[in-house]
Formats: structure tokens, sequence, C-alpha cells
């Protein structure tokens, strides 16, 4: 096969040998559209809908193809062509190598300071602040609070993240809550713990959908599922190993007269506050900021503007429209929006559930001393962390999402049915756990990479990155408060409750599945666009 290239028509000419036909390519610093190429329509002349376009499978000439316009996945761009594939590859690996691992780490710290409570009531806490009360239920309060604000502040903060920048943003309110945490330390009564929590949860509820969203700019759609799932494999760290760090940091039980559980939250809070500035340090802006700092240099102009060329060539959304209101709140319409949330909240009820109440339920459910039980957290955690690994990358591999999602669910009800029915045999209930912290942990990657593979638009993926992390935090109030003292060694309402959120995931899947598979077949008979753009199609 020979190529041939005309400067002034800019049309590159394909001989096939043993082909009555030859096919051209169009380009003008664009994507490039393949046409029959004979004398019944002639190359120089304007295309024309009276001469439809041979597309590839997918298109319809009911919509015909602009060749000004990004043609869909595959389509050649003049910047990715200037690199090969090693090349892109070593970039990508750049950008895994500065983000993946810093926003994990700042994730850690924020499971560990928003779930630490369970660790502080077990290490003296609840005795201290005089927590055993039923009515109110004082402990499920202190975890509650913190849920009320981070819902109501999640809306407006990925527009703060980007209006300031991510370093500026998300390294400023890791430093304030860390100073948070460290009050924690001091406290004398349970209500002043209260307003704490309070405070805590607007502060937070700027750091994960800030996150996500910025994670979401940087890879294609294929590309998120494995990211995601590293990224929040190292936040679960927090709750895999957060009860043997408490263990440790209990044993500072009397210095400078304080409780071994005040230096958990003030050790902790120090921790987080180096992590800030790290975040600082480290943290880098979109890639389509033309305002583009960073302390420690990273990326050239050039590789920032072939980031983005491969984005746009995936999805064509990695240029950044002017914000309004309207067009960031036009995200609402879409009821696909709101059912990613409510997969999320279901997913996070569990998570959640397990992270405030685990270690209590080893320790008063199962009969576990204090010290076997913040140790035991970390088994069904590291267990965790190898499905969300292996669902992400069978995700991102296969272009599955909605099959990780179920199956993550499915693996989590049999956990907690094991949990909560497995009489007598605390080894069996133990097992359990580890199910049920697999398939609710794995299912927080899957989930967002569910909704940031079938959405497209800059301000989309930030309304729905506030809405999605806004439905986890509902999860977080259901998971707070379903597990209750008095139900204690069984807990059965609680696991019931959790058992009931995964069936919900399942329903809401296959809601989800049906519309995909149906509306991905109107697209590919022309009857409809999807996303506003003709290659669009959903990932089931």
């Amino acid at each position: 096969m020979a190529l041939r290239q005309d400067p002034e028509k800019q049309v590159t000419l394909d001989f096939n040998p043993g082909s009555d036909k030859q096919t051209s390519s169009h380009f003008d610093g664009n994507y490039p559209v393949d046409q029959p190429y004979d004398s019944k329509y002639p190359n120089d002349q304007p295309y024309d809908n009276k001469y439809p376009l041979e597309q590839p499978s997918g298109y319809d000439t009911k919509y015909p193809v602009n060749h000004h316009e990004d043609t869909g996945p595959g389509g050649y761009d003049p910047v990715i062509a200037q690199y090969t594939d090693a090349e892109i590859n070593r970039i990508v690996r750049r950008v895994d190598i500065r983000l993946i691992p810093l926003c994990g780490l700042m994730y850690c710290v924020s499971l560990l300071d928003r779930t630490n409570l369970s660790n502080a009531a077990i290490a003296g806490m609840t005795t201290e602040l005089n927590l055993r009360t039923t009515n109110p239920d004082r402990y499920s309060v202190i975890t509650l609070v913190f849920f009320v604000t981070y819902v109501i502040f999640q809306p407006p903060t990925t527009i703060l993240t980007r209006f300031f920048g991510p370093r500026i943003w998300l390294a400023t309110i890791t430093l304030a809550w860390g100073i948070v945490m460290i009050c924690f330390g001091f406290v004398k009564d349970w209500t002043a713990l209260v307003g704490l929590r309070l405070l805590l949860g607007v502060l937070e509820s700027g750091f994960f959908p800030g996150v996500v969203y910025l994670l979401s700019t940087w890879y294609k759609r294929y590309e998120v599922g494995k990211r995601y799932s590293i990224f929040y494999l190292i936040g679960s760290l927090a709750s895999a190993f957060g009860g043997i760090l408490a263990f440790g940091l209990m044993q500072m039980e009397g210095i400078s007269g304080y409780g071994g559980w005040r230096w958990i939250f003030i050790i902790e809070g120090c921790l987080t506050c180096l992590v800030a500035l790290l975040g600082y340090i480290f943290l880098v802006s979109f890639p389509d900021n033309k305002k583009f700092r960073s302390i420690i240099p990273f990326l050239s102009v050039e590789e920032r503007q072939l980031i983005c060329a491969r984005v746009n060539q995936d999805r064509s959304d990695a240029d950044l429209e002017e914000f309004t209101v309207k067009r960031w709140l036009g995200g609402a319409k879409d009821w696909k929006i709101w059912a990613y949330g409510l997969c999320f909240g279901c997913a996070t009820t569990v998570s959640y559930a397990l992270a405030y109440f685990l270690p209590i339920i080893l320790n008063q459910g199962l009969g576990y001393d204090t010290g076997t039980a913040q140790c035991l957290i970390a088994p069904p955690y590291v267990f965790a962390a190898m499905i969300m690994v292996l669902t992400g990358w069978f995700g991102d591999k296969y272009h599955q999402r909605g099959l990780c999602v179920a199956f993550n669910a499915i693996l989590c009800v049999i956990g907690l049915a094991v949990m909560g029915w497995a009489y007598g045999d605390t080894r069996a209930r133990y097992f359990g756990a580890f199910f049920a912290t697999a398939g609710a942990n794995a299912n927080v990657p899957s989930v967002l990479t569910y909704q940031a593979n079938n959405i497209r638009g800059q301000w989309k993926r930030a309304f729905c990155s506030a809405t999605l992390v806004g439905g986890g935090a509902l999860g977080g109030i259901v998971g707070s408060t379903v597990f209750r003292s008095q139900d204690s060694p069984t807990y059965v309402p609680g696991l019931g409750v959790a058992m009931g959120s995964q069936v919900v995931i399942l329903l809401t899947v296959g809601v989800l599945t049906v519309n995909f598979r149906a509306n991905n077949k109107k697209a590919d008979r022309g009857e409809r666009i999807l996303e506003d753009l003709p290659s669009f199609r959903y990932t089931v």
C-alpha cells in the first residue's frame, strides 16, 4: 500500500491494489473522515449531504459529519501523531506517578480523620466522655453530624476547585481539617466533639469531589478504572491500618496527662498537616489550565496539549467551557446522574458502617479484646484491595462497568449475611467481614468509574462529582446510625439495612443497563445522538 500527500488540497490518497476505489482522508489540523474517492464526488468540493460519507460502524448519514470537528474515538489528531506509543505511555506514567499516590495519600488521611472515632471509642473515649447513654445515642450523633455539613457544602466545592486550582484549594482545606483534628484531642465533653465534627464536615466536603474531578480530566474513559481503584486502595489503608496505628498511639496513655484516645487525634492531626504540605508542593492543576503552575516542574506545554488531545479524541470534553450556573445545573436534568448518586450512596452505606463500627462489632459483638479487635481490622481491607484492583483491571480491559458494580454488591450481600446469621461461630462471622468489606469498598471506585465513563462535558462532570459524593455522604448518614448499641451483639437490624442497600444497587444497575443498551442501539441506527457527540456510546 502506498501513500501520497497532496499539499495543496490536503488530501492523502490511499492506493489499494485490487480495489476499484481509492479512499481519502481530509484533514486541516483536525480529525479525518474516510469517504469514497471517485468522479461521483470529487475531493476538492465541500461535503454535501447529497453524497453521504462512508462512516464507521455506529454512525448514520442522518447526522452528517463535519470535517472540522472531532469524529470520535480513533480519529486522527496532529498533536497525538507527533508522539510514538512508547512516548505517550511514558508521559501517562509520569502523570500516574505524580497524581495517584499523592491524591491517594491525601484521601488516606481524610478517611483516617473522619473514621478514627471508632478506634478512639474503644480506647477510652466512650467512658471518659460518657457516650454510653442511648437516649440519645451520643456516639451515633457524633458520627452523624459530620455528614450534615458534608452534604450541604458539597455542591459548590468542585467550582471552588476550578476557581482556586487543586494545589491551593485541596492543600489548604487539608491543612485546616488537620488543625481541627488536633483540637479533637483537647475536648472536655461530647458536645464539643459535635461542633468539631460539624466543622470537619465543612472542610472535608471539598476534598473528595475535587480529587475525583481532577483525576477525570487527565485520563481517557477506559484508563480511569484502574486509577480510581489504586487511588481508593491507597486511601483505604486508613481503614486497614488505622486500627494498628491507633493501638500504637494508645500506648501513649498518661503522657502529659492525656489519655491514649486523645493522642490518637493529636498525632493523626499532625500527620494530616504534614500531608497537606506535601500536597501544596507536589499537586498539579488541570491539564487545560493556561496558568498551569507547579512548585516542582511537571510536563511541558506540549505534553499537556497531548493529554488534552487524548481526552478530546476519547470523549471531546477536555476544553473548559465558560462557567454559568445554568450550564452547571444542566446536569440535574439527566436522571442518570441521580442514579449514579443512588448507587454510590448505597455503596458507602456499608463502607462507612464498617469503618465506624467494625472495631466495635469485633470487640463487643465477637468478643475480641481491644488490641486484637483493632489489629483484626486490617486483613479484610487487604482482601478488599485485591478485589478493588481486580475489578478495576477487568472493567478497563473489557469495557464493563455495570457488571463490576453488580459483582461487588453480590459479594457484599454474601458477607453481610454470614456476619449476621452465622450464630455461635465467631470465625465464620469474621470471615463474612472479608466479603462485606471487599464488596462495599471495591464498589466505591467501580461506581466512580461507572459515572465517569458515561457523562461528557466539564461542568456536567463537575456537577456529577458533587452529586455523586453528596449521595455518598447520605449513605454515610445511614451507615453511621444503623448499628445501634442496643442491637449488640448481633446487630441484625443494621445488617439488614446494609443488605437492602446492596439490593438497591443491583436494581439500579439493571435499569441503567437496559437503558444504555437501548440508547446505544438507537445511536447505531442514527436515531439519537448521545451526550451531544455522534460517536459517543454508553459503557454498559
